[in-house]
């Protein structure tokens, strides 16, 4: 059997191989005219390869599907337990297998991706360690709006040339202000809109760089946690 080089490269240690970063989105719902539709699954890419470039982490790639709450729509999804067992299970399981890893950081930027009362059972079954990270989630603002406009424009996916085309009127998921189902039946989502309704879409790259770089460190502190846990 090859013997592999654990210590090769920069990493933060060779227990760090036994762990690997996720990425979690969605690839198929709108952002207004000024982002694609797979703008999540773009940004937590980002911040799981980046958070896996730093520490030596292995890097999983991205899980293509993703849920929703039913109030909003504005895109295709599936129920969170059908993401659960037809999507996320198997790869980590897979992952475990061939890679033999002993803990996963899951790196969210869906806010319908409401999954984090299901990581104990998962964690249970696959004999895994599992980090719930939605920083992204947590901290960029409303839907298509100018937190996400803001990393998108860092990441070069932000179409500016169509911005005065961003009104809610024509694009009602921007801010999700045009979604009367989903903010009457979500207090969160209906404050996130009245911010856009007031603040506007105003693109900012020291916004989005600064958005992206948080939800990069938060991911590297999970890992380095890990390693702590890991014997």
């Amino acid at each position: 059997m090859v013997r592999l080089n654990l210590d090769a490269g920069n990493i933060l240690s060779e227990k760090v191989h036994r762990i690997g970063v996720i990425a979690l989105g969605s690839h198929l719902e709108n952002h207004g005219p000024a982002l694609p539709i797979d703008t999540d699954s773009k940004i937590a890419s980002y911040i799981a390869l980046e958070a896996a470039l730093r520490t030596g982490a292995r890097f999983l790639g991205v899980i293509y599907g993703a849920a929703e709450f039913p109030y909003v729509k504005h895109g295709i999804h599936m129920e969170p337990e059908e993401l659960v067992e037809k999507e996320l299970k198997p790869t980590l399981r897979k992952a475990r297998r061939l890679l033999k890893l002993d803990a996963v950081v899951i790196v969210n930027a869906h806010g319908g991706n409401d999954l984090e009362d299901y990581m104990e059972d998962l964690m249970e079954e696959l004999d895994l360690e599992i980090v719930w990270n939605s920083r992204m989630v947590e901290i960029e603002g409303p839907h298509a709006g100018s937190g996400e406009l803001s990393a998108g424009l860092i990441l070069g996916i932000a179409d500016l040339g169509r911005l005065d085309e961003c009104r809610p009127e024509l694009y009602p998921e921007i801010g999700m202000i045009g979604l009367k189902e989903a903010r009457e039946s979500n207090r969160e989502i209906d404050r996130a809109a009245r911010t856009c309704e007031k603040e506007g879409i105003n693109p900012d790259p020291v916004l989005g760089q600064r958005l992206l770089e948080d939800a990069v460190e938060s991911a590297v502190r999970d890992i380095k946690n890990l390693l702590d846990l890991i014997d």
